[in-house]
């Protein structure tokens, strides 16, 4: 069932592909929640839930780089995966609500269920088979909150879930220590670096088509005129802007080096398993603030608008600068200063109206592809981002 080592690139089949289909119907349904509940304690109730669905997609990941998804049997077990993420992702908008223990059933029926079949089919691979131990105790441990979550109301359900987050994404970082199975080693993740980088890759498409999706759809509810199109132009060219920024160079670049690296295991914890996720979830707030866009171009921007529509930017380049800094060992300068730019611009978001401030922010977006468009084109070959960074 183990796909075949010491290949430099495994292709990402269309089981993996279709797998994915899945997720486009939970980053959707988050980013639909977050536009019903814009506020603070709306947008946190939301990246909670956005930390459970990327935990359990970037776990299934992690397992099809060692697994080979064409083989009947891990096809079948990567079929029920897909129907209790589809339940998962079905209750995300009422996870706070009456559905709660659903949702924290569905999850955790992944999270274990999947761990569990892994450490059943690998008796001829003791290592390997370790470490998969270690990491479904911590599994069963942060399971355990989410469903005692579940069934507890209110704030309650809140703080166990944070809890629980809290439990599944210290794992790693502790090399899943587990008393009596001691811990694991990011040399002993043997991973194929470049086909993870790649299904991460294909996540970032998933969550730039839902923008696109949600963009055109809202469009299509307004009443035709000049400025809806105009927004609606706008949002597409902010969508282009973060596809441009992450894959004319950086995403196969950081590709050559996770799968060239001494170490791919550590690369693909901290930049794919960790400093994706930021990308992910501005690209989410993006498209709310997309649609807030095409939905009132003119008019004063409320505080909230603004807020949405410079913070979805600003997260994913935060998160793509720390990728950027993990992979190649520098810091973005140009990432930096465009999050100053965006953070300047949030006072003037008060007195121009929400397409003026979404155009704005898309020329930010698109000053910082083309700086890394021009920096490609006239440097040599030995520029930082064809230079391994072993760390």
């Amino acid at each position: 069932m183990l796909r075949a080592r010491g290949e430099r690139r495994q292709r990402v089949t269309f089981m993996e592909l279709f797998f994915d289909l899945v997720y486009v119907v939970a980053v959707t349904q988050l980013s639909q929640r977050l536009l019903e509940h814009l506020n603070v304690h709306g947008a946190l109730q939301t990246l909670l839930l956005l930390l459970a669905v990327w935990s359990a997609w970037i776990y299934t990941a992690w397992i099809t780089n060692w697994f080979d998804p064409d083989h009947p049997t891990i096809r079948l077990m990567l079929l029920g995966t897909m129907l209790v993420s589809l339940i998962m992702s079905a209750t995300l908008p009422a996870a706070f609500g009456e559905r709660g223990l659903l949702f924290a059933g569905a999850f955790v029926a992944i999270q274990v269920g999947r761990n569990l079949f892994v450490v059943a089919v690998l008796g001829s691979e003791p290592k390997l088979r370790r470490n998969f131990q270690r990491i479904l105790a911590w599994l069963v441990a942060g399971g355990m909150i989410w469903l005692v979550g579940g069934l507890a109301q209110g704030p309650a359900r809140e703080a166990l879930w944070i809890a629980a987050v809290i439990v599944d994404y210290t794992g790693p970082i502790l090399g899943f220590f587990t008393p009596g199975l001691g811990r694991s080693e990011t040399t002993e993740w043997t991973i194929t670096g470049a086909h993870l980088a790649e299904r991460c890759n294909l996540f970032l498409i998933v969550a730039l088509g839902e923008s696109i999706l949600v963009t055109g759809a809202t469009f299509g509810r307004q009443e035709f005129s000049a400025l809806a199109l105009a927004a609606l132009a706008v949002a597409f060219l902010g969508s282009v802007a973060l596809w441009w920024i992450y894959f004319d160079r950086a995403a196969e670049a950081s590709s050559e080096v996770i799968a060239t690296s001494v170490d791919p295991g550590r690369l693909g914890r901290s930049a794919y398993t960790y400093f994706h996720l930021p990308m992910v979830a501005g690209i989410i707030v993006t498209a709310v603030g997309d649609e807030l866009t095409i939905a009132q171009p003119v008019g004063p921007a409320s505080a909230v608008t603004i807020v949405v529509v410079l913070s979805g930017p600003a997260l994913f380049l935060a998160g793509h600068a720390l990728f950027k800094w993990a992979v190649f060992g520098h810091v973005s300068v140009p990432r930096v200063l465009a999050i100053i730019a965006l953070a300047a611009l949030a006072p003037v978001g008060l007195i121009v109206a929400p397409l003026t401030l979404a155009s704005a922010t898309v020329l930010v977006l698109a000053g910082v592809a083309a700086w890394d468009t021009w920096m490609l084109r006239s440097t040599s070959p030995a520029h930082p981002l064809t230079t391994p960074h072993h760390q």
